[in-house]
């Protein structure tokens, strides 16, 4: 349940042992296959280097990193979102604030623990998850010990919380289940078609109620034409339409 975590350590000069994510994920995220004649490096070495080359390319003007993902493709983008701010490639030399990273994560699983989470929050790396509430994908890993079980009756911290997995960012909670198909709680294509629907369960932000905002944009909006391509783009009006 917990054994799978592993230290990130992106930064050699600070690496942060306690900061830890799935094993899996880091491997797919860092793993070099020197033998294949298909890839040019690492999977990690081919972002940093594509995205420091886009923010040279535009460093005279304001610029902004978006990434997205659907299922491991979500923790991918957030591992990457992570490293860039870890790193501080999102800093430009000269320039004072540092460039803003946002991901869109549609049925993302868990990525880290709670220290994970906390240094994202820290580096100010913005999330919004996109999750329907019958997508299995989303409760792991972590079923068990994850952010909602780190704290016995609100008070007592648990010995094993910090190798709890945690959910980063804010949830956007949407409904819909087939029984004809179940399979497409986990569908890409449902989930675009969701943002449009009144089933949207709930929509928490440090405890405010969104529901309303999302709610008034889903339905202004015309959904039918997207492309999974495009998802990014579109989902960056519905967060700034709540207020993120």
């Amino acid at each position: 349940m917990m054994s799978s975590l592993a230290p990130a350590r992106f930064d050699p000069a600070d690496p942060r042992p306690d900061v830890k994510v799935e094993s899996g994920f880091l491997s797919v995220y860092t793993s070099d296959d020197a033998t294949c004649r298909f890839t040019c490096g690492s999977c990690r070495n081919q972002l940093l280097s594509e995205v420091t080359r886009l923010i040279n390319m535009y460093k005279h003007e304001d610029v902004s990193i978006t990434l997205a993902g659907h299922s491991m493709g979500s923790s991918l983008a957030l591992l990457l979102g992570y490293d860039l701010a870890e790193l501080g490639l999102n800093r430009r030399a000269g320039a004072g604030a540092a460039v803003p990273i946002t991901v869109f994560s549609f049925a993302g699983p868990r990525v880290g623990n709670t220290a994970f989470k906390n240094r994202c929050d820290e580096l100010g790396v913005k999330v919004l998850r996109v999750v329907n509430v019958n997508d299995p994908i989303t409760k792991l890993p972590g079923i068990f010990f994850n952010e909602n079980s780190r704290v016995l009756g609100g008070r007592l911290e648990l010995p094993w919380s910090s190798s709890c997995y945690t959910h980063v960012g804010v949830e956007l909670a949407l409904d819909f289940f087939e029984a004809r198909d179940p399979a497409c709680v986990h569908d890409l294509e449902a989930y675009l078609g969701l943002l449009k629907c009144p089933k949207m369960s709930k929509v928490m932000k440090e405890g405010e109620d969104l529901l309303s905002k999302a709610k008034k944009f889903v339905v202004e909006q015309s959904f039918d034409t997207w492309r999974w391509q495009m998802a990014a783009i579109q989902v960056g009006d519905l967060v700034q339409a709540l207020g993120m």
